[in-house]
């Protein structure tokens, strides 16, 4: 299994619009593209939260293949929509693994 992972940390100011947001829009759109199976979605625990507090979203699939896919044809515009809508509100990383 491929686990798509992005970490966001979140402002205050935003927070409950962005969740918001994310639970009602980003995931559902993530999830329509079709090429991932299953998601999750975390709080990081026992971190600093001064700026805001930290989450994880997860996005299983079931091979590289359509992960790729994923990037070419959904991601900068996904990406995009984050961007125009929440500005510097959030940072975001992604990071790609795989289940051993």
């Amino acid at each position: 299994m491929i686990v798509y992972n992005i970490t966001c940390k979140v402002r205050w100011n935003i927070l409950e619009a962005w969740l918001a947001w994310q639970l009602g829009e980003q995931i559902p759109a993530m999830m329509a593209t079709g090429l991932f199976d299953s998601h999750r979605i975390y709080r990081l625990l026992e971190q600093d939260e001064d700026e805001g507090p930290t989450f994880v979203i997860q996005y299983h699939t079931s091979s590289a293949e359509r992960y790729r896919q994923f990037v070419i044809e959904y991601a900068p515009a996904l990406q995009q929509a984050g961007w125009e809508r929440w500005g510097d509100g959030f940072i975001a990383f992604r990071t790609l693994m795989e289940s051993v």
